[in-house]
């Protein structure tokens, strides 16, 4: 029972001033200026009686006397000013009381002022309470603030972006260290974090971080292809959050506070010498962080994340995700595309046309009109890859040549230009250079006749002749028909100035 009603039921009871101040341990005066108000307003005792505690109280404490102040009331006027005002650049709570004092120099004193214009700051602000279901969401950010290591062999401080994430339902965390905020190393820390996690949410919810979103837009923002292509891969959704918005994210906010003081302060006189080892003390720090008792609960992260939200998750993919980059190239002549100075076939038809082609760092994917037209694996070397089925008739046979396909065409043709070719491929030369020495002879025995060519190819075989000019000058010279096919014995002839074999036995010259 509230003071003012046992006062009253003493009163009824018809009990002094002082006895009533005794037994309620309160001033004479206290009770005095109770029981004034009462007959001053003359209020029914028995009404009152029945009264709630909040409802009879009210009727004795009719407020605040400082909001009847005329100081207030003008005051209270000008706060909705005083509050866009302070938005403004430049503009302070001092700078505004100055000029609120020198327009009403009766008005309040600096404090009072700060008090009044704090209040009305607080009661604009909107408050609103989000609850969040387990396996729902996962927010993620970078922190504001780099963290480091020291490069071994030159001492120089590598500052790296620490990626955070947690889980809204069970503020369960995760953290990890990476080179930049790049797009491959935001995706590569998610990764990570999902496999820690050891499951997918349904929506992801990132900053707007250029890695993740194109372009921030309250109602339709751009989300960066290459993320949409991984949550395509893992199965969420991408909702970012809204721009200027840091409510939206509150708990991955709250997140990196903590880590500061439980990752960041507690690592401040460790020196680590690589990524790997600075990453293996975070990890063990944010265990620490999400096994710790939660304030003002019975339970920690890591005992709600388990229990509640683990079984709840999506399970990962089998395969990993593989990062898809795009370009648009021109099929040129050969049938062909250039890709990072490599070159890839697509069907000869699509010569001189656009394809939009879609690589990962092992494939290469060709599209046109919509349609996928081929499919290679990646080459980081210069050259080309090409398919069979995508070049013409032409090409096909260019890229059937072999010392084989050679051999069967002459050997279809002529035995003697078949043992000719034999001869060539004997050589330790580039095929390419082989294959066109071939082409030439093949032209040389279509336009000679059979037996004058035979005749010259069994004179190149007696005398290893492999070069087609050297063939073909002897064919343009007539040469055949004065060479002879075996070369002939000739003694030497008989002379008186040549010295038999006495000389050169003799021990002594004599001249």
């Amino acid at each position: 029972m509230s003071q003012i009603k046992q006062l009253l039921h003493l009163h009824r009871q018809g009990c002094s001033i002082k006895a009533i101040a005794r037994t309620l341990c309160i001033s004479k005066n206290t009770v005095k200026s109770y029981l004034a108000k009462l007959q001053s307003a003359s209020l029914d005792t028995e009404e009152l009686l029945k009264l709630e505690d909040p409802v009879l109280e009210s009727r004795f404490h009719s407020g605040n006397p400082a909001y009847k102040d005329p100081r207030y009331i003008h005051l209270k006027s000008k706060l909705e000013y005083l509050s866009q005002e302070l938005k403004r650049v430049g503009v302070t709570k001092k700078l505004l009381w100055e000029e609120y004092i020198q327009s009403f120099p009766q008005g309040y004193a600096y404090s009072q002022f700060c008090f009044h214009l704090h209040q009305q700051l607080v009661a604009r602000k909107s408050i609103s309470v989000l609850t969040h279901e387990p396996a729902d969401k996962l927010f993620v950010d970078f922190a504001g603030k780099q963290i480091s290591y020291t490069d071994q062999q030159t001492g120089e401080i590598m500052n790296c972006q620490l990626f955070v994430a947690c889980l809204p339902f069970s503020d369960y965390a995760f953290a990890v260290a990476v080179p930049s905020q790049t797009v491959s190393d935001f995706l590569y820390a998610l990764s990570r974090c999902l496999q820690a996690i050891s499951g997918v949410p349904k929506v992801l919810v990132p900053d707007n971080l250029k890695a993740a979103i194109i372009k921030a837009d309250r109602y339709e923002p751009e989300v960066n292809r290459t993320l949409e292509d991984f949550a395509n891969h893992y199965g969420m959704a991408v909702v970012p959050a809204r721009a200027a918005r840091p409510r939206d994210k509150s708990l991955v906010e709250n997140q990196v506070k903590l880590l500061y003081t439980r990752v960041y302060a507690k690592l401040r006189n460790r020196t680590f010498f690589d990524l790997g080892s600075l990453n293996e003390a975070i990890s063990e720090k944010v265990r620490e962080h999400n096994q710790t008792r939660m304030q003002g609960k019975n339970y920690c992260r890591e005992e709600r994340y388990l229990a509640l939200e683990k079984p709840l998750l999506a399970p990962l993919p089998k395969e990993a995700f593989e990062l898809k980059y795009y370009t648009e190239a021109k099929v040129a002549s050969n049938g062909h595309i250039s890709l990072q100075k490599h070159f890839y076939s697509v069907p000869y038809g699509l010569i001189g046309s656009k394809v939009k082609v879609i690589y990962t760092r092992s494939m290469v994917y060709i599209y046109s009109d919509g349609k996928q037209v081929a499919v290679h694996l990646r080459s980081y070397s210069g050259g080309y890859t090409s398919s069979k089925e995508h070049l013409s008739s032409q090409n096909q046979a260019w890229l059937d040549r072999s010392p084989e396909y050679y051999l069967e065409r002459a050997r279809y043709k002529s035995e003697d230009l078949y043992l000719l070719f034999k001869l060539v491929f004997q050589q330790d030369r580039y095929p390419e250079q082989l294959y066109r020495t071939c082409d030439g002879l093949l032209r040389l025995w279509r336009n000679t006749e059979p037996e004058k060519f035979a005749k010259v190819c069994r004179i190149a075989i007696q005398n290893r002749i492999c070069s087609y000019k050297s063939i073909q000058r002897i064919l343009e010279n007539n040469m055949a028909f004065h060479l002879e096919e075996e070369p002939v014995e000739q003694s030497l002839p008989v002379h008186n100035n040549i010295r038999g074999k006495e000389y050169y036995i003799q021990s002594t010259i004599n001249f």
